[in-house]
This record gives structure tokens, C-alpha cells and sequence, in this order.
């Protein structure tokens, strides 16, 4: 029997409060430690989805892809012990991102802890380094208070992953708790004299950048930040995987910066005398390891804009620090009379030419030419068609040579975790199923997460996922080649036929061997109402962009 609304469980409780603030869409593994949450999401079959995925980790994966392809909250519900643990990836990962995300945890009883109990584990110890709050929920009354703060504290500042544990036995306590207004996440505005100040150092500068990063980006807020690079003519960059937040054929865009970057790109900043950071943190991938932004102090003038006061001066000093909600920093700032005529004018010019030559390679040696497969992918992929990718040297074909067009465009691991493709986008096609969506994995990386296909295929998506297959962990090898040449140990792999693998699923599959073949093999992928893998067999010499065996086996011989 079902219970009335002034009598409800906490299970029940807790679905209605993650309702009443907007969640539309949990991701998990089901487990016994919260069946009262799942049979309260049955009252609530066409405003809240349960998506059911294969593991934890994908499921957690799929909340941070889904927060990022969004703007929304992310929300991954597993059980306890084994299942949280799994699930701890993808909470590194929104740490690291600064993706909003929520993990819900079934918890055992109450009155078994402190015994080691069966999958016993203190969340707060086993979570706390990696989420900006972890608590548990002793009292079925509090349920919403606590998931409000949960929601606030995930989109505030500077967002991330927030995990709350919730006992099996407080799941089925009846209280006549009353539901709570949705939380609302504050925003910071950036000071006046700050943005008086910001102009000044525009008026001083001969070498700015802007720097783009983070996350919670709006439409609004997108649109103002084009629009005070356009008005002063400033050069933009985007830093590490944040390639979506600046559309890449737009004149002021000089590329990605950190590893990968142009060489052109990383002298400018060498000699820059004045550096914007707008949401980025200016991390060690961002900055090289901290020698083109060098920290504590940086050689440029640094302004800084982040929505936590927390990060601030935590690794860089700037000059100029602006703690703001990203969005009304924008909009503030293309309000700023523009320096003219800028100085840097033909500085920009020639940075953007040198990133648009900088997509197109030489013929790449192996089977399959990469290079030429990237340049196909770019004509023909729509402007708003979302690019996913785990991690490994196969991520530098869309993160180096990939333009990205439109909004919410790139979800890509800032955490480097590898099996993010396949989940994200599964994700990406529960957001918007309009979207052409296309991950690339490594053969590696995609069996760390390509049983997801299974979830694909049950709720009907149809992502494209390409594996780039040289049987072996190519970075790993890569490093191993350059310190240790040929001691190969623990990094060649014995791989299934990637094809047959997503057919067993009831997915598309075929294999590319030839340059050539390639673009017949996307469009039967583009025309498929399933889930699709392209297997792209690029040989054991490839390891990357203008890497191979051969090449650093060659490069060692002339040392």
C-alpha cells in the first residue's frame, strides 16, 4: 500500500525532493540497500527516468557527461561497499572537472554500524578528499533539508560532486515531513572597481590572453564572452578539454592551450603581459606542469575570475582577483569600451591562421591516415554534434584536430580517466537524442566501459563510437619506448573483433582498414537507428598524432 503524501517514507521523501529541485534523469545500478527509492520512482514514470546501466562507474561516468551536456545537476544513485566504490571514478572525475554532481548511496541500517557490517564503509573517510561534502541522512524528517543542501553545495562556487549515503532502514522510516522549496545555488557579481580595473590593464597591455575554462557556462554567458573577445579583438584560448566554450572558427580563437598546443601559441604566452583566466584554474595540463603560467607568481599579469573564493590565490597569485559567477563576468565585460586600436590585432591574426593550418597534417604513416579521417569528421559532422572521449593518446584526434562549433560540444575527462567515452556519450544522446553524438575511445579504453553499449541499446540511442585500435595501452607504450626502449612490459593487449563485439549487443558494428573506407563506414553509422562502433584498425606502429614505433625508435638512433 501506497503511503499518503503526509505519510511517506524516507525513500519517498527523498525522490519527491530531488523532483521538486529539478532532477529529471538518475543514473545507477540498482541494489537492495535502497528499494524504497526505486519503488517511489514509479510514482513518478514521465517527469523522473531511472536509467540503468551495467556498472557503476559508467553510471557515475554518465551523471558528470549528463551535468556537462546539460548544464543541469548530475545524479548517480548505487548501492553500498562495492558500488560507491565503483562509482568513486566518476566522482574524481566531477572533482576534477568541476561538474555538479550528486552521489545518492544506500547505506546499511543503522543499528549494524561500527560492526563491519556486509559492504560496510564510512563514506566520509572513503569520499571526503574528493567531493565538496559527504554526509549521511539519520533521520527520515531530514531528507529534504539535507538533499537542498546537497544541491546548493554541488552548484555554488566553484561546482562539484557532493555524496550523501542514506540507511536502508531511514529509507523505509515513515515521517510527515513537509517537501522544501528548491534550493537555489547563489552566484557572486564581480566588483566595479574590478572591472575598472580590468579595462586599465587592457589599456596597458600589448600581449593579452584570455583564457577560457570551468564549468556552468550559460547561453548567455557564452555569447557575452564572444562578444568582449570580438570588441577588443583579444586572442582566446580554451584550456585543457575546454574546447567547447569558445566556438573554434571564430577569428579570435588561437587554440588549445597546454599539452597539444601550438608551438606558435605556447611562445605567445611565454611573452605574454597579460593573462584573463575566466573559470579556468589554470591547472598543470592547462599551464604545461605550471611553466607557461608559472606558479606561485606568474612572469604575467594575471587577472583571475572564478566563482569560488576558495580558489583564488590557492595556486596562482594573481594581480587582478574577481571572484564572480563566470556568466555575469561575461556579460560585465563586453560592456567594457574597447581598446583601440588594439595593438595585439596582428598578433591575434597570426596566432588564429597558425591553429587553422595547425589541423591539417602531413599524410600520417599506418593503414589508416588519422589525419585524413579528422578532416572528414570536421566537413561532415554538424556544427552542433557532440564529441566524447575517454582517455589516452587516441584523445589527441579530437581534442588537437577536431573544430568544435557549438554548445556543450566536447565532453572529455579533465581528470585523464580512462572508459569516459562510451557512458558520456550514452549521456550526451539521453540529453538531446537530436544530436549526432560520437565518442573516440582506444582499445584500451573502450573495454573499461564498452558493456554501456548494453544500456544504448535498451533505452534505443544511437551514439557512434569510434575505437582506434594499435593493440596495446599506446601512451603507456609511448613512455615506455622513450625511457626504457625495447623493454616492453604490460602494455600489449589481446583485443575481441570490436564489430562482432557490438553486434553480440544488437549494436551496429563494422571494421575500417583503409583510409578509403572510412567515410561509407560513418554514413552507415550516421544512417543507423542503433547504437554504432567503427573499429578503426590504424596498426601497431600508430601511437598518436605524428607518433609512431618508428619514430621514437628513430629519434633515440640520433641522440
Amino acid at each position: 500500500m501506497k503511503t499518503s503524501l503526509a505519510n511517506r517514507n524516507g525513500g519517498a521523501l527523498l525522490i519527491d525532493a530531488l523532483r521538486i529541485n529539478g532532477v529529471d534523469t538518475i543514473f545507477g545500478v540498482p541494489g537492495e540497500s535502497y528499494l524504497e527509492a526505486l519503488d517511489a520512482l514509479c510514482d513518478h514514470p514521465k517527469n523522473m527516468r531511472y536509467i540503468t546501466c551495467r556498472q557503476e562507474g559508467g553510471a557515475a561516468f554518465m551523471a558528470d557527461a549528463y551535468a556537462n551536456a546539460t548544464g543541469k545537476l548530475g545524479v548517480c544513485f548505487v548501492t553500498r561497499g562495492p558500488g560507491a566504490t565503483n562509482a568513486g571514478i566518476g566522482v574524481h572525475t566531477a572533482f576534477q572537472g568541476s561538474t555538479p554532481l550528486l552521489l545518492l548511496i544506500g547505506q546499511i541500517p543503522r543499528d549494524q554500524m561500527e560492526r563491519e557490517a556486509f559492504q560496510e564503509l564510512d563514506y566520509r573517510r572513503v569520499l571526503g578528499p574528493m567531493t565538496k561534502w559527504v554526509a549521511q541522512i539519520d533521520q527520515a524528517d531530514r531528507v529534504p533539508e539535507f538533499i537542498n543542501r546537497a544541491v546548493r553545495t554541488a552548484t555554488s562556487g566553484r561546482p562539484g560532486p557532493v555524496a550523501l549515503a542514506l540507511p536502508e532502514d531511514v529509507s523505509r522510516e515513515l515521517t510527515d515531513a513537509a517537501d522544501l522549496p528548491p534550493a537555489v545555488s547563489t552566484s557572486n557579481r564581480p566588483d566595479p572597481a574590478a572591472m575598472e580595473r580590468l579595462r586599465s590593464l587592457l589599456g596597458e597591455a600589448r600581449s593579452p590572453l584570455v583564457v577560457l575554462g570551468g564549468t556552468g557556462w550559460t547561453t548567455a554567458g557564452r555569447n557575452a564572452i564572444h562578444n568582449f573577445a570580438q570588441a577588443h579583438d583579444l586572442p582566446v584560448s580554451t584550456g585543457f578539454r575546454r574546447q567547447g566554450l569558445f566556438y573554434n572558427s571564430h577569428d579570435c580563437y588561437v587554440g588549445n592551450l597546454g599539452f597539444g598546443s601550438q608551438p606558435p601559441l605556447l611562445d605567445y604566452v611565454r611573452q605574454a603581459d597579460l593573462i584573463v583566466a575566466v573559470g579556468s584554474r589554470l591547472g598543470d595540463a592547462t599551464s604545461m606542469r605550471f611553466s607557461l603560467i608559472q606558479a606561485p607568481k606568474p612572469s604575467q599579469t594575471l587577472v583571475h575570475v572564478l566563482p569560488g573564493a576558495e580558489e583564488l590565490g590557492r595556486v596562482h597569485q594573481p594581480d587582478l582577483a574577481i571572484q564572480a559567477d563566470v556568466n555575469v563576468f561575461a556579460e560585465r565585460a563586453a560592456s567594457l569600451a574597447p581598446v583601440r586600436p588594439a595593438p595585439w590585432a596582428a598578433a591575434r591574426q597570426a596566432l588564429h591562421d597558425a591553429y587553422v593550418q595547425g589541423l591539417n597534417l602531413s599524410a600520417q604513416a599506418g593503414p589508416i591516415d588519422m589525419g585524413a579521417v579528422m578532416a572528414h569528421l570536421r566537413d561532415r559532422l554538424p556544427a552542433d554534434a557532440v564529441v566524447a572521449n575517454g582517455a589516452g593518446n587516441f584523445a589527441d584526434w579530437p581534442n588537437k584536430f577536431y573544430q568544435y562549433r557549438g554548445e556543450r560540444t566536447i565532453l572529455a575527462p579533465v581528470s585523464g580517466a580512462m572508459g569516459y567515452g562510451v557512458p558520456a556519450a550514452v549521456a550526451a544522446k539521453l540529453a538531446d537524442p537530436r544530436r549526432v553524438v560520437l565518442a573516440f575511445c582506444g582499445d584500451g579504453d573502450f573495454l573499461m566501459n564498452g558493456q554501456e553499449l548494453a544500456t544504448a541499446v535498451r533505452y534505443g540511442l544511437n551514439p557512434i563510437i569510434l575505437v582506434v585500435n594499435n593493440g596495446k595501452y599506446g601512451t603507456i607504450r609511448m613512455h615506455q619506448e622513450r625511457q626504457h626502449p625495447g623493454r616492453v612490459s604490460g602494455t600489449d593487449l589481446t583485443n575481441p573483433d570490436f564489430a562482432i563485439y557490438a553486434r553480440a549487443f544488437g549494436a551496429h558494428g563494422t571494421v575500417v582498414e583503409r583510409t578509403e573506407d572510412f567515410p561509407a563506414a560513418l554514413e552507415r553509422a550516421l544512417d543507423a537507428d542503433k547504437a554504432s562502433v567503427i573499429e578503426l584498425r590504424v596498426g601497431a606502429e600508430h601511437l598518436g598524432p605524428d607518433t609512431s614505433l618508428h619514430d621514437i625508435a628513430q629519434a633515440k638512433s640520433t641522440r
